[in-house]
């Protein structure tokens, strides 16, 4: 089954900033057969519901094994059954939509 995922990892890390720790777990997340889509507070994600997970899965677990002891993360999740959707398709159709109001 397919899954679209809205990701938003916060690593307790001692630092204000945790752009080191994202920059590592989307290097992470590139290692499986997903669509990553990194945006302003977070990464949408998009595939197979169990690469989907493991992908998620792998990030905590590097974060831990670089010294990242605690981490809290935010997973929205959908699925469809009546079409395959992309993250690509879901914003074009919102474009569409504005486009249209102009």
């Amino acid at each position: 089954m397919k899954c679209m995922a809205d990701l938003c990892v916060i690593p307790f890390n001692g630092q204000v900033s945790v752009a080191d720790e994202i920059a590592q777990c989307h290097e992470v997340l590139k290692q499986f057969d997903i669509v990553i889509q990194l945006h302003g507070y977070g990464t949408n994600l998009y595939g197979e519901w169990d690469e989907v997970f493991a992908a998620i899965k792998a990030c905590h677990s590097q974060l831990h094994d670089s010294g990242i002891v605690r981490i809290s993360s935010t997973i929205k999740v959908g699925t469809r059954t009546d079409k395959d959707q992309t993250i690509g398709d879901k914003i074009r159709a919102v474009e569409d939509r504005l486009a249209a109001k102009r």
